[in-house]
């Protein structure tokens, strides 16, 4: 394929990437804006604070517009060209429709190079930020660490906590939904205290069960021996740098939810940015198609709605188990992987 088009095609796909770029990056501060404004407006906040929220979901949105912009490029470069019987042209001068495709693909791998590091490093600091730039605003502390059902068995027994909060700076911790079992007692009660300092559990209106009788109150609070330490609630793992994350999902800590959420999140710091490589592909093949702007419009908006529904399902039903993490995070990319095939296939 002559060089001289080959270098076109990429100058009006990149004018038109730069233009998309803008325009999603527009869209979504209005968005952010849109919602945000009214809190902004209640709680007197200064600019230097609006700036904090819009700075801390700035690197994520670049993510979105580095990639939704790709499938706006290409397949608006191609339309334009296709309804200005260039593509005709090129293909009567010998061109095959196919090789006009493959170029695509280099400087959206290098997008897709920016856009993991992006996600790894940059945007889970961002929105780490994030609820801190919102509680400066509100004015107020930011809530005590919470950890969900805390169990720890030791040989003064086995522990279970619904709840466990804790105060910044105190030893002691409030219990919420408690089951302490002890030989062949069993304690339930809904609260109680945890103190660190003096490694007990106190436990108020609590029920006791043996075997063969029927559940007792107990006479007053109830006092166990607690060697543990509560631990602070992992960070979510949007929130957490893929070397981090990936440390995490190897200790092995956390519950099978807790993982499965890990591992989604550690596959999609790669899935994602790739997904700029196959919107190229997919878009390409389906571009050489098109006859003018209006189609290609309406395959833009194809494009995202379907990357949209698989994107957003995607990790619910990896945080269930209803697909494995990584099949999840893939599932997209397949899917325009699969398209690109067909296509190609039919263009060949």
């Amino acid at each position: 394929m002559p060089r001289t088009l080959v270098r076109a095609l990429l100058s009006e796909v990149l004018r038109w990437y730069a233009a998309g770029v803008a325009l999603f990056l527009i869209l979504r501060s209005t968005d952010i804006l849109s919602t945000s404004v009214g809190a902004f407006l209640t709680y007197g906040a200064t600019p230097a604070q609006a700036l904090a929220v819009f700075g801390a979901l700035a690197p994520n949105t670049l993510n979105e517009a580095l990639v939704l912009s790709v499938p706006f490029a290409v397949l608006l470069a191609l339309g334009r060209m296709g309804g200005d019987s260039e593509l005709k042209a090129a293909a009567a001068g010998g061109v095959r429709p196919l090789s006009l495709v493959w170029p695509l693909a280099l400087p959206f791998a290098l997008v897709a190079a920016l856009a993991y590091w992006n996600a790894g490093y940059v945007a889970p600091a961002g929105l780490a930020r994030f609820d801190a730039a919102w509680y400066d605003i509100y004015g107020g502390p930011q809530p005590a660490p919470t950890q969900e059902n805390y169990t720890f068995a030791s040989p003064d027994g086995f522990f279970y906590a619904g709840r466990v909060r804790s105060e910044n700076g105190s030893p002691v911790a409030a219990l919420d939904g408690v089951l302490v079992q002890r030989g062949d007692e069993t304690m339930t009660a809904p609260g109680g205290t945890w103190d660190t300092a003096a490694g007990t559990w106190t436990v108020t209106g609590a029920w006791v069960t043996r075997p063969g009788e029927d559940p007792q109150p107990a006479p007053g609070p109830l006092v166990f021996r607690q060697t543990d330490q509560p631990r602070p609630p992992a960070p979510p793992a949007k929130q957490v740098s893929t070397p981090e994350l990936r440390a995490r999902l190897a200790s092995g800590t956390g519950t099978p939810e807790e993982r499965r959420v890990d591992a989604h999140q550690l596959a999609a710091r790669v899935a994602d940015p790739l997904t700029a490589v196959m919107f190229a592909l997919a878009a390409g093949a389906l571009g050489l198609g098109l006859r003018n702007r209006a189609a290609a419009f309406a395959a833009v908006v194809v494009f995202v709605a379907l990357f949209y529904a698989l994107w957003a399902t995607a990790p619910q039903l990896a945080r269930v188990g209803a697909l494995p993490p990584a099949l999840a995070a893939w599932l997209p990319n397949l899917f325009f992987l699969l398209v690109a095939g067909v296509l190609a296939w039919r263009l060949r």
